[in-house]
């Protein structure tokens, strides 16, 4: 990622250029950059807080690697909000704007899938709580529960919104975007704050997209599964100011699975 300020017509423009250099991330998905692409094209029609799409080298002939070229976002991120009822309601608030956006397959040719191989997975040998940890798994499982189709972040947390003065600047880092259930974007975004802040902040926030989403738990835990195969802490939370150890994020997971199981 490479912040630019560049002279054009008299006026400084202030310019995020994102080059995939990673070439194992790039054999796996070599529509990567169109990805992202495709989704900053449909949020122009929005009013979701988004960069907007410049150019796209899709396959690196111009810029060396596959490279998106978008506007750059005031704010910064948030972790350890002063106000943390205004952040996890802001928070919830962006996402039914998202989600009111239908794209059809030509427009986003990519449709949700799990990250994780869930006939594989096994219950956490660390963990505390192995019975909900096999009923958890069970429920992943299970066929999906019908549901509409969106576009999706499919990457939404905190550290993926740009906040200024006590507000949303920007949601970013639309690199997964995809067709899929809105569910995935409410599930990710709890289980993020469930391992960063614990249980009660998880629920706090969906107190907050309850007013306009249908909540189900299956699919917290196919985005908490997303999780497991790893099982750690995320390393851009220290990067980030926020030193959590393997053992506390672990300790919440526990916490959290007991809850979903208890919702279902």
């Amino acid at each position: 990622m490479h912040a630019l300020t560049v002279a054009h017509g008299g006026q400084p423009q202030r310019l995020v250029l994102r080059r995939f250099v990673r070439a194992d991330w790039v054999a796996r998905e070599p529509d990567i950059a169109k990805r992202e692409a495709s989704a900053l094209r449909l949020l122009e029609r929005s009013d979701v807080p988004a960069p907007r799409l410049l150019a796209v080298d899709e396959d690196g002939s111009a810029a060396g690697v596959p490279s998106v070229l978008m506007t750059r976002l005031p704010g910064k991120t948030v972790l350890l909000p002063g106000d943390m009822d205004s952040w996890l309601r802001q928070m919830a608030e962006v996402l039914p704007r998202i989600h009111a956006i239908r794209p059809t397959p030509d427009d986003v040719p990519w449709t949700y899938e799990p990250y994780s191989n869930l006939a594989t997975l096994q219950v956490p040998p660390w963990t505390r709580r192995p019975r909900e940890w096999e009923t958890a798994l069970e429920v992943a499982r299970r066929p999906a529960p019908r549901a509409n189709e969106h576009l999706i972040h499919r990457d939404y947390h905190p550290a993926n919104l740009l906040w200024l003065r006590g507000q949303v600047s920007g949601v970013v880092d639309w690199v997964n975007a995809c067709r899929g259930p809105a569910g995935i974007d409410i599930g990710h975004c709890r289980r993020n704050l469930a391992l960063l802040h614990g249980l009660d902040i998880a629920d706090h926030f969906l107190d907050h997209c309850l007013g306009w989403a249908h909540y189900n738990p299956y699919w917290d835990i196919i985005t908490l599964t997303d999780w497991l195969p790893e099982g750690e802490t995320f390393d851009g939370w220290r990067d980030l100011g926020i030193d959590l150890t393997t053992d506390v994020v672990r300790s919440r997971a526990d916490e959290y699975v007991a809850s979903l199981v208890a919702r279902l």
